[in-house]
């Protein structure tokens, strides 16, 4: 009985050998495709999205929520919202900067670079003026 053992064991151990050889052939690279998609390695590849696909996307999805809302209204009896004037109001409101410590950091990062430009020889801006520039792009961003 303990012949048998060792024999079944080496048999088992050589196959676990030539499978694990005969896996790793086969996988070309499988290292290679981790984080590139999902399961099936013929999935395609993603298209590269411009902004203006990424807005009408947004666009799209806003709409069909306003959509989604006018149909709970009507079914409640109320009244329906333009979707479109809703929509635009949406995208064009944008919420205004009125942090005072937002306002005061920006304002030293102005001076900061006051400093800079008057050690480079070069004339300084107006503080209040490049506050009100800087507030205004962070706030485009938002």
């Amino acid at each position: 009985m303990q012949d048998a053992f060792a024999i079944v064991l080496v048999v088992v151990l050589v196959g676990a050998v030539v499978a694990a050889i005969w896996a790793g052939l086969a996988s070309r690279n499988p290292y290679g495709q981790i984080g590139r998609g999902g399961l099936f390695a013929e999935e395609p590849r993603p298209v590269a999205q411009t902004a203006a696909m990424l807005a009408g996307e947004r666009d799209d999805e806003i709409r069909q929520m306003l959509d989604a809302r006018n149909r709970r209204r009507a079914a409640r009896g109320q009244e329906p919202i333009d979707v479109e004037a809703e929509l635009a109001a949406l995208l064009h409101a944008r919420p205004v900067i009125t942090d005072p410590a937002l306002v005061a950091e920006v304002r030293e990062l102005v001076i900061a670079r006051n400093a800079r430009r008057a050690r480079a020889g070069k004339e300084p801006l107006d503080v209040e003026a490049e506050v009100a520039k800087t507030l205004a792009e962070l706030q485009e961003g938002l």
